[in-house]
């Protein structure tokens, strides 16, 4: 009898302290997202021909459709990191005979490239930044490259070069009725996308991710943007919604 009444109280004590614990983890709060904004430019190139048709949830023009977004900060931070005069970027690959939007997740590659002259926290924040905006997750294909990211402007003519990996140059091309070409809310569009004016590439060349490009005259793209972590986190929301709708109608 002593031993079972041992028993009994080392099984309450038990009981005692995993009620507990789920107490404690229960009334934990939830851990704080860090909150985020910035504000620049996006520098886009493809090797669709103009207008990319991916983001209108069609074909490539090409077998796959390979290109790169970059986000230069013309000012920003990241909770308490300051992210001015900052860059990243993203270049991917879509598989051969399938856009961008019905292949999300099983793309060739998706490398995020950070600007090197930004310091170990402002890596970070930018790689935080970078998988909440750019298409990271659409491929189980990634790297993160730490790299020179530059741009020049001259005239109408945008250069961009990505260290060692390569580079693109563009500019607009002239609306039928004179002024930019601009592109509003397409299919594909998420905060970054929701509106920018449509150019064309005088070449864009990519050696990374076992690639070797080489295109001219296909697809560029200019735009600005003010983002944070709340717009994104909307989106993240709706976009779950409209998928789990998609899945409903085609439960394949």
């Amino acid at each position: 009898m002593r031993i079972g009444r041992a028993m009994l109280v080392l099984l309450g004590v038990a009981s005692g302290l995993v009620l507990l614990s789920r107490m404690a983890v229960a009334d934990k709060p939830a851990p704080v997202k860090t909150p985020w904004r910035i504000v620049g430019q996006l520098e886009e190139a493809c090797s669709c021909a103009k207008a990319c048709p991916c983001w209108f949830d069609s074909k490539p023009t090409r077998m796959t459709c390979g290109g790169g977004q970059f986000l230069f900060i013309q000012k920003g931070n990241y909770g308490g990191v300051p992210l001015e005069g900052l860059a990243v970027g993203n270049m991917a690959q879509s598989p051969e005979g399938k856009g961008m939007m019905e292949s999300f997740g099983s793309w060739n590659f998706s490398y995020l490239y950070i600007d090197e002259k930004a310091n170990p926290e402002q890596r970070k924040a930018l790689e935080a930044i970078g998988g909440t905006v750019l298409p990271l997750h659409a491929s189980t294909k990634t790297e993160l490259r730490v790299v020179p990211i530059g741009r020049t402007v001259e005239g109408k003519e945008h250069k961009i070069t990505l260290g060692q990996y390569g580079s693109f140059s563009g500019h607009l091309v002239e609306g039928g009725m004179g002024g930019a070409v601009k592109i509003v809310n397409p299919p594909g569009a998420d905060p970054l996308h929701q509106e920018y004016q449509q150019g064309e590439t005088t070449k864009l060349a990519y050696t990374d991710a076992d690639q070797k490009w080489s295109f001219e005259g296909s697809n560029y793209m200019y735009g600005t943007f003010e983002l944070d972590n709340v717009m994104y986190e909307k989106y993240a929301a709706g976009l779950a919604q409209k998928m789990e709708e998609r899945k409903k109608q085609d439960p394949k």
